[in-house]
């Protein structure tokens, strides 16, 4: 398989074993080429336009100019990010996002956000598998800092995510949602 065929591969989200030495390879080849750039990005200081450039050679796609990162920022992956126009991740977010990651326009990440993708098989012949959700954030979405986004998570268009917060299920747009585990705390307008 082609490094092409794989990022595609990963997108479709299969499940993959850490037996397949192939897979495994080629997953190290990503996570190195991501480590690569996030080092560039994270090592110096940057212009916006500058780190726009650099998260678009990151995610393999072109990132609109108006979106704004301060760094750093970490991910194991790189290749499955999307990031709509006037997004903002604060300094300290990171991400897993081998299943994929879909940030809808004008949402803002806050401090030491973490978002999730992965996940082990329970039993011990599966536990060395990783099987990947994707997480997708609505637009004008604001989630707190240090907040945890957790795989297979949707929430909905101009949702507030607590700081702190642990996110295990959808959240529905214009709720606010706070704690561990998350739970709705009140509507946007109440």
């Amino acid at each position: 398989m082609k490094m092409d065929e794989f990022i595609s591969f990963c997108r479709e989200g299969n499940p993959i074993s850490g037996e397949d030495r192939h897979l495994h390879d080629l997953l190290v080849q990503c996570s190195f080429e991501a480590q690569k750039i996030t080092m560039k990005l994270n090592s110096h200081f940057h212009s916006k336009d500058k780190i726009t450039e650099l998260f678009s050679e990151l995610t393999g796609k072109k990132v609109d100019s108006s979106f704004m990162c301060f760094p750093p920022f970490h991910t194991d992956f790189g290749k499955n990010i999307t990031v709509g126009k006037n997004v903002f991740f604060n300094t300290g977010c990171s991400f897993q996002d081998r299943g994929g990651i879909h940030i809808g326009d004008g949402s803002m990440i806050g401090m030491n956000v973490t978002i999730c993708t992965l996940n082990h098989g329970l039993p011990l012949k599966t536990r060395n598998t990783t099987f990947s959700s994707p997480v997708v954030i609505g637009r004008n979405v604001w989630i707190g800092s240090s907040a945890t986004i957790l795989p297979g998570v949707t929430i909905g268009d101009n949702s507030i995510i607590a700081a702190g917060a642990v996110v295990t299920k959808d959240v529905p747009g214009d709720r606010v949602v706070a704690g561990v585990p998350a739970k709705e705390v009140k509507g946007i307008n109440e």
